[in-house]
């Protein structure tokens, strides 16, 4: 059988773990006129559950689209991006005419990745003043269609990054004249995230519902981990499971490569020494990545970064206990770290109803650096 731990987003249903209550609400909030935001943290199964939601609405007949803009740096990949998504939602070749036909300020180009296959466009503009009216007709083509749309557009929050300062406002002006497309929100950043949709003062406030996207449940977990295998025709100890998931601390991702290279490496049945090994390995092959991050941030950045993965997790990042135990300095500088750090998306900033939380972003990283 096929390693059915597949570390692509999303592949079918029978590879895709829980999340039943996320889904059960998003698409009822879709289907029902809202729009939904979805904050994770990266690599915590954010765009497969966008895709298993597109599963689900597909069968109630409407047309999914997906664009992640990540790598939008400015308006003019942003409307890149989304014309490439469009075009390769909707394939027809007649629809994507009349879309090309309807970008009226714009010169569309149609062309196709000579490897993937997949469509790439190329907007053209005479002057920059074409371009807000451009990103206004591919709302207003959408809305024109005869099917329900939903657009989930992910790393929403890059839109903050452009250069073109109203491009926020603008957006959320042309979106709130929309009545047959409804959107998916997406971000992993959930300070930004979370300003765009709960600040009063931000364009975006309250003009969606918002769910956060925390680990999966551990025995739900286990059930998934120990079935797959289990169909595969092989079985694993209940200590070894539960050791996977205690080391990847239920990280979707991480858990999800774990599995994979257990399943990879092993015979019929797996023990928690088979398991160890394969855990033991990955820190070994991932060390040199590791000093090279460490090459990219400052002595004290660094050793605040080993202080936290020592812990697993810190409460409270600028404590005299915690500063005193790993030699840090005083809280004023402790918290300069911090803030740079969880910028650089090298430490994880978690909340609850008993406050803030912060753990090393990637969980690999933080078992290596528990050994240092």
């Amino acid at each position: 059988m096929k390693n059915p731990f597949l570390l692509e987003p999303y592949t079918s249903k029978e590879l895709f773990c829980d999340r039943e209550q996320e889904l059960k609400e998003i698409v009822s909030l879709l289907t029902n006129g809202s729009n939904v935001t979805l904050i994770s943290p990266r690599r915590y199964g954010k765009t497969g559950l966008i895709f298993r939601t597109f599963e689900d609405l597909r069968e109630k007949k409407c047309t999914c689209i997906y664009a992640d803009i990540f790598s939008a740096q400015n308006l003019d990949d942003f409307l890149k991006i989304l014309s490439e998504a469009i075009v390769n939602a909707v394939t027809s070749e007649s629809i994507i005419k009349k879309f090309f036909n309807a970008l009226k300020n714009a010169r569309p180009t149609l062309s196709y990745d000579p490897i993937s296959g997949s469509p790439q466009v190329s907007l053209s503009f005479q002057t920059d003043s074409q371009k807000h009216p451009t990103l206004k007709s591919i709302f207003d083509f959408l809305e024109k269609q005869e099917t329900q749309i939903i657009f989930a557009i992910d790393e929403f929050q890059q839109i903050r990054e452009f250069k073109e300062t109203n491009t926020e406002a603008l957006l959320r002006t042309y979106i709130q004249q929309l009545h047959h497309v409804k959107f998916i929100f997406c971000g992993s950043k959930k300070h930004l995230m979370a300003d765009m949709f709960t600040n009063a003062k931000k364009p975006f406030y309250e003009s969606s519902r918002t769910i956060y996207i925390n680990r999966i449940d551990a025995d739900k977990y286990k059930a998934f981990i120990t079935g797959l295998f289990k169909k595969a025709g092989k079985s694993i100890d209940d200590d070894a499971v539960d050791f996977i998931l205690g080391w990847t601390k239920r990280h979707t991702y991480y858990t999800q490569f774990v599995c994979n290279q257990v399943f990879a490496d092993s015979s019929q049945r797996i023990t928690l020494e088979d398991v160890k090994n394969v855990a033991s390995r990955i820190l070994r092959f991932e060390t040199t990545n590791f000093i090279e991050r460490r090459n990219l941030i400052t002595e004290k950045q660094w050793k605040y970064l080993v202080a936290v993965a020592k812990e697993g997790e810190v409460k409270k990042p600028t404590a005299a206990d915690f500063l005193m135990k790993y030699k840090i300095g005083n809280a004023a500088t402790a918290k300069k770290i911090l803030t740079a750090l969880v910028e650089k998306e090298l430490l994880l900033e978690q909340s609850d109803l008993s406050g803030k939380s912060y753990s090393v972003y990637n969980v690999f990283m933080s078992r290596w650096m528990e050994t240092l």
